[in-house]
């Protein structure tokens, strides 16, 4: 009798609504995937060779010889020398006077600080602007806050001289993005350095979703984990140092991509006041507190790059020079055996187009799963090679478009390039004989 009552009594639905149609996750599929088969994996963005020594020191004279305080509780919205020293990088970067305990928050990764900024920012039935190919994260999270996604896409421009393609070729278009916002717009999510592009977005086209985000009282959301990771001269602009963008701007950085130690889950936002008190009260009832010794050692990184600021042997001019070479290895692995690259400006990610390819992997008739999904998981399971479908990171109206493309992580050992490049060239060896 007793057992029966207890299953009467769990036959109520136990999964909040908010959860609904988000549950599917590109990562944990093809992350299990890549443990199972890959010999290389090109899948994942993070960097397979080590953190720098001198944040790896940190950390080691912080567990060891440092104050048996650093094992205790932080303040909760930042350790004190790690927003401190945050405000006085930013304020060097945006040109303007930074309080540290309000201009600034620590946060459980860029992920956490997405978190906070959807559930602070985003009410029930405002309509969030999301540029597409987009973060993976970005929709569940407007969504989980009871918010409606909305999707401008950025839209590809090939070179009429043959020449390959680049990020800087996708490209919005003005009167399409304009139509978005509406009254019930409250964000736009701007990813600059883009993940998986690879994309920087131009002064001009920053110009543009700020204009736009004035004229509709708009804020912006400003996804940049990738500042320091642009290439070929290129340079990387906030959009919240353009003007009437900072009082609506929340800027997202984060340690695990700054300083390649992705592991740490340091991350951290910087804003208005009027903004980040908000995004307080979500953390404090949420994660409430960061790790104490990772943010001590991420705050004297910090400190190291301040002094070097500019100068050669800054980590963050050496990171990109040593990531341009290796992202230039991959462009010529992958264009030489016909896989033709979308060359990145930024980020440590590289879209491949794979319609010369296609003829190898089976159709499946009547298959409603996208066809790059389906090569991915061919390709890893037959040829131990690991890469992302580009249209996980479309919408469902648009992911149709975009199934000819794969993204790989070209932030690897020199060691790993050579072996996803060995793989490709016996690929192409099979393909011709």
């Amino acid at each position: 009798f007793l057992s029966h009552s207890l299953q009467a009594k769990m036959s109520r639905p136990v999964q909040a609504r908010r959860l609904e149609g988000i549950d599917k996750n590109i990562w944990v599929e093809f992350v299990k995937l890549a443990a199972t088969y890959s010999k290389v994996n090109l899948g994942q963005g993070f960097p397979d060779f080590p953190a720098p020594d001198f944040l790896t020191e940190a950390f080691s004279r912080a567990l060891g010889g440092g104050s048996h305080m650093l094992h205790q509780y932080t303040r909760a919205f930042g350790h004190p020398p790690l927003v401190k020293v945050l405000a006085q990088f930013f304020e060097k970067l945006l040109g303007r006077d930074l309080d540290p305990m309000t201009n600034v928050m620590v946060t459980v990764g860029a992920y956490q600080a997405l978190f906070c900024c959807f559930q602070a920012l985003v009410d029930e039935g405002d309509e969030v602007i999301i540029i597409e190919p987009f973060f993976d994260c970005y929709e569940p999270m407007v969504k989980m806050a009871g918010g409606t996604p909305v999707f401008v896409p950025l839209r590809p421009n090939p070179p009429k001289d043959g020449k390959l393609m680049s990020s800087a070729d996708w490209q919005l278009d003005p009167a399409e993005l304009a139509s978005k916002f509406s009254e019930r717009t409250k964000a736009i999510v701007l990813n600059s350095p883009n993940n998986p592009l690879g994309k920087v977005f131009s002064r001009g086209e920053l110009g543009l979703i700020a204009e736009l985000c004035v004229k509709h009282d708009v804020l912006c959301i400003s996804d940049e984990v990738y500042e320091w990771l642009v290439y070929d001269g290129k340079q990387h602009i906030r959009i919240a140092s353009l003007e009437g963008m900072w009082e609506r701007t929340v800027i997202i950085g984060s340690a695990g991509k700054t300083f390649s130690a992705t592991g740490w889950k340091v991350g951290w936002v910087v804003g208005p006041d009027r903004l980040l008190k908000h995004l307080r009260t979500v953390h404090q009832n949420s994660v409430y507190h960061c790790a104490t010794i990772a943010q001590e050692a991420v705050a004297q990184g910090f400190q190291r790059e301040l002094m070097l600021y500019g100068k050669p042997e800054s980590y963050f001019v050496q990171l990109p020079k040593e990531l341009q070479q290796k992202r230039d290895w991959l462009v010529q692995s992958l264009d030489a055996v016909g896989m033709k690259p979308i060359i990145p400006e930024g980020t440590y990610f590289l879209v491949a187009d794979i319609s010369q390819f296609k003829s190898d992997v089976p159709d499946v008739p009547n298959s409603d799963e996208p066809y790059d999904h389906r090569f991915a998981k061919w390709m890893v399971k037959n040829k131990g090679l690991a890469a992302i479908p580009l249209s996980a990171f479309y919408s469902e109206a648009h992911k149709n478009n975009y199934t000819n493309f794969i993204r790989f992580c070209f932030a690897k050992e020199e060691a790993t390039l050579k072996a996803a490049n060995e793989i490709l060239q016996k690929w192409k060896q099979e393909k011709t004989s």
